[in-house]
């Protein structure tokens, strides 16, 4: 395994009972250490199966993964657990605690951490995710953004080497969505943690170092942001969504307004239509 490489996907095949279809089709890609990588597809393109298959939640047709150097086995799923946080769609799946503190404290329990050591993660962990005036509250009376910080605050705890958010912003209203990300980003920064976030939000994938796009259980594109929204109406026609500058570019350009055909951030396209104004 090239040592910086921390996940290694080989020809995964999954088929669900009474399936028409693979759900994962000879699905290969490779993660570094320290990347932010968003995986992004219509419905149905194998995402959130990809996602379990990495923690051996799933019993594989085929294929080979290996993390971090572990092959994934029976006899390694339980190392490789560990070092994968996950955080899903529906942070009340993961709550088991009476509290927001026990719930942040219950993974580090299962694992044998000494009390005080388990004390110091979880009020960072809280910290973290600005949580810490809910301590003793009961996560089923949290609003959903709330809930899914908590999710979070319990993963982050457990300081895992990759986490995976299957859909975790995708319940949140935009401000609860940003809150969560940004504090991913500084934990990421501050950690070199790697990220890799299946989602269907596109600012989130934006906000990636990489975008692998799956279709058909299958990795039919990769590259960076700008690489991939650049396609425009190709992502269209799988089913999928682009930045907003990305859509106005288009319009713009049906009107005969010139435009690069290059990737369009937010700012850009302000700095080029002030630009093309201040030429008329």
């Amino acid at each position: 395994m090239d040592e910086n490489k921390i996940i290694e996907v080989a020809h995964l095949k999954y088929e669900y009972p009474q399936a028409s279809r693979l759900a994962l089709n000879d699905l290969s890609v490779s993660i570094n250490a320290g990347e932010w990588v968003a995986i992004i597809g219509h419905n149905g393109s194998g995402k959130s199966t990809f996602a379990k298959s990495l923690n051996g939640l799933l019993d594989l047709q085929s294929g080979s993964i290996t993390i971090d150097g572990l092959p994934l086995s029976i006899e390694t799923v339980w190392d490789i657990r560990r070092k994968i946080g996950m955080v899903f769609q529906n942070p009340d799946n993961q709550f088991v605690g009476a509290t927001v503190e026990d719930d942040v404290a219950f993974g580090l329990e299962n694992q044998g951490i000494e009390r005080t050591e388990m004390q110091r993660r979880v009020q960072d962990a809280v910290d973290r995710v600005g949580m810490t005036q809910f301590m003793t509250r009961e996560p089923s009376r949290l609003s959903g953004g709330q809930k899914q910080r908590v999710a979070l605050a319990g993963i982050i705890a457990q300081q895992p080497e990759i986490l995976i958010l299957d859909e975790a912003t995708s319940m949140l209203d935009p401000k609860g969505r940003q809150e969560v990300l940004e504090t991913i980003h500084t934990l990421k920064q501050e950690t070199n943690m790697t990220v890799l976030s299946i989602t269907h939000d596109i600012d989130e994938a934006a906000s990636a170092d990489r975008i692998v796009m799956l279709d058909k259980g299958q990795v039919i594109d990769q590259g960076t942001p700008a690489e991939i929204f650049a396609y425009g109406q190709r992502l269209l026609d799988l089913g999928l969504d682009v930045p907003y500058p990305e859509k106005l570019k288009a319009a713009l350009t049906k009107l005969g307004v010139p435009m690069p055909a290059d990737y369009f951030t937010t700012e850009r396209m302000v700095d080029h239509l002030w630009t093309l104004h201040s030429k008329m």
